[in-house]
């Protein structure tokens, strides 16, 4: 594992766990999701430019969609 990854995933996986917690705070269908998938994700991704995208549209996601 590369240290660009191991940092990446760190960093996604913290953003993760903040959306979760605000999206169950505030009951928020959408970054409960989102926070849970990103906390997730890393552990299964490798390529670092796939993390990010992949990391971009999820922290994006509870802006674009509301449920």
């Amino acid at each position: 594992m590369h240290t660009a990854s191991l940092l990446l995933s760190l960093l996604i996986g913290s953003l993760g766990v903040g959306y979760f917690i605000y999206g169950k705070r505030q009951s928020r269908g959408a970054a409960l999701l989102s926070g849970g998938a990103m906390a997730v994700y890393p552990m299964f991704v490798s390529n670092v430019w796939v993390m990010l995208g992949l990391g971009a549209a999820l922290a994006a996601a509870p802006f674009l969609l509301d449920f």
